[in-house]
């Protein structure tokens, strides 16, 4: 686990090990986010990653928006569209 009191917190609340999301952040940093195929696989890596299921209908949302909006997706937009998926 990290020193740094951030990583710390987010470890805890999330149960997912920064390490890991370092691994994964250096492992994707020169994926072309144009290109449906490397958005599949960041979704699937991110869900296993937090070893939440990631259901066809919200990677299809999230792919359209990450490819048509890449300049202004963010973690709240992710989080509302998984949110609302859980209502339904």
């Amino acid at each position: 686990m990290s020193n740094n009191p951030f990583f710390k917190n987010f470890e805890k609340k999330t149960g997912v090990n920064m390490d890991e999301v370092k691994k994964l952040a250096e492992s994707v940093k020169d994926y072309d986010l144009k290109d449906e195929e490397n958005v599949r696989d960041l979704i699937q890596q991110v869900g296993s990653l937090a070893n939440k299921p990631v259901s066809k209908e919200v990677e299809d949302e999230l792919i359209q928006k990450i490819m048509n909006d890449s300049g202004s997706i963010d973690f709240n937009t992710v989080s509302q569209m998984m949110n609302n998926k859980k209502k339904d």
